[in-house]
């Protein structure tokens, strides 16, 4: 087990402000090399479990007697793996000031973990589920991973009222990035000082070097991890007293590249030694970033926050002209209006990555598509596949009484001749006229096959070719 560095308690104990960040968003970078004080001090201002979270994710449960959702008072942190081996934290209540100097402590602090490699959508639409956790009751100051240095309890897997408040430990890989909740369950708060907590990395990866354990340059990204939100989401707060000059400010300016494209666009969004803090507001996507002047120097950082909204369809794009006599069926593609990762699902299938999808049947058919940030769902889209029915029954029924190019809109400069069994024509039908009723000057055809030629254009590498169909169909009276 680690021993405890006393420069990084008596930050706290000397007043300076703590880090922390309620949103999985904007979760803390943390390093190894000192324990990290934290006031878990409110929801935050964005659902990290979505609007459904009273209903359990993993092992989590209500985060409060007092509150329906899974998150009550919380603290989110980001850590990356400098080192492989065997890795683990231990959680600790400490007073309101910081210290041991009360006689109890009414914080009952839980946690989750997820990884490696996740990121908040995951977490958020619970696809990313947590793979160390505790929501049981401490009976001790402290909670973790790996073994309680308290009574000396080993972790192992949660299982409901097990009872062991510490998770087995992890074997992590360099690189490997991970997130943590840290969950105060009761609501003391209110009417209450708010009571931190000390968080302090453990296992043989930190006892052979604390330093390297955990990767300290994802600490200097102050920031946070880039950023996916959604439109109409709440504001996203950056924080520049997160840095590791810590309040050591003299001046802190905030810029931003919106296209991120590397020109500042405006360099001087905010600036002054007060502006710690920079509220960035839907849809503004870009790279932020800020300059910190301290008096050893400056610090910096950016981050890139990207908006995406409800999908656009932009067009369905048939990837043949029409349909072959046998299969009657297409394929198409989906293109949308946007550069978000996307989901479709084409009359009511599966969702599938792949925006192709074959044997598309002809006629009127739907697709949705699903953002798969969180942002959003399309309703049901018609578009139309061109080809043509292989018989109809013109009894005056209401149901195939004529025959006609489904789509034949989507063609260019289409013209339909239909003959009989000996190629005298009896019927040219015009993109806008209809169908043919089986009639030829007013009499009814007999039940038999017809022939017919569509002519139309398309578009070969920016060259337009006239293009002709022939084949056949059935009267069926």
């Amino acid at each position: 087990m680690r021993i405890l560095i006393v420069f990084g308690f008596l930050l706290c104990t000397l007043g300076v402000q703590a880090q922390n960040s309620p949103d999985c968003r904007t979760a803390i970078p943390v390093c190894a090399d000192a324990p990290i004080i934290a006031y878990p001090d409110g929801n935050g201002d964005i659902n990290d479990f979505g609007d459904d979270d009273f209903r359990p994710s993993g092992c989590l449960e209500k985060g409060s007697n007092g509150s329906a959702n899974l998150e009550n008072n919380t603290s989110w942190f980001v850590f990356r793996a400098g080192t492989g081996g065997q890795l683990g934290f231990n959680i600790r209540a400490l007073c309101p000031d910081g210290t041991d100097n009360c006689s109890v402590k009414l914080a009952e602090f839980d946690f989750a973990l997820y990884g490696p490699d996740v990121d908040c959508a995951d977490i958020t639409n619970r696809t990313a589920l947590p793979i160390r956790c505790n929501f049981e009751v401490n009976e001790t100051e402290y909670t973790g991973v790996g073994v309680n240095p308290e009574n000396g309890a080993v972790g192992e897997p949660p299982l409901i009222q097990n009872m062991n408040t510490y998770d087995e430990w992890l074997q992590v890989e360099p690189g490997e990035i991970y997130y943590l909740l840290i969950n105060n369950y009761t609501t003391y708060q209110n009417g209450n000082p708010i009571e931190p907590f000390e968080l302090t990395f453990t296992g043989s990866s930190v006892e052979a070097d604390q330093d390297t354990a955990l990767d300290c340059t994802l600490r200097d990204e102050f920031l946070g991890l880039d950023i996916i939100a959604c439109e109409g989401d709440p504001d996203i707060p950056l924080s520049a007293l997160n840095s590791p000059a810590g309040p050591d400010i003299v001046n802190v300016t905030w810029s931003v590249d919106y296209d991120d494209d590397g020109i500042i666009d405006v360099d001087d969004l905010l600036s002054g030694p007060d502006a710690t803090e920079y509220i960035v507001t839907s849809p503004n996507s870009g790279r932020y970033f800020v300059n910190i002047e301290t008096s050893f120097g400056n610090v910096t950082d950016d981050i890139l926050i990207t908006f995406y909204g409800i999908p656009v369809l932009d067009r369905v794009e048939i990837l043949e002209d029409i349909l072959d006599d046998d299969t009657r069926t297409n394929n198409v593609e989906i293109f949308v209006d946007g550069d978000s990762s996307y989901e479709y699902s084409v009359n009511g299938s599966e969702f599938q990555d792949d925006p192709v999808f074959n044997n598309i049947p002809v006629g009127i058919n739907t697709v949705v598509i699903n953002d798969k940030n969180g942002c959003g769902t399309t309703e049901p889209i018609e578009f139309l596949v061109a080809g043509y029915p292989k018989f109809f029954t013109p009894n005056n029924d209401g149901v195939n009484d004529e025959w006609l190019v489904y789509g034949i809109e989507t063609l260019t400069d289409p013209a339909i001749f239909i003959f009989d069994r000996y190629g005298k024509l009896l019927k040219q039908l015009a993109p806008n006229s209809g169908g043919w009723d089986g009639t030829y000057n007013g009499r009814p055809m007999p039940s038999s096959d017809y022939w017919f030629k569509l002519d139309f254009s398309r578009m070969e590498d920016d060259v337009m070719i006239a293009r002709t169909i022939q084949s056949h169909f059935t009267l069926k009276r």
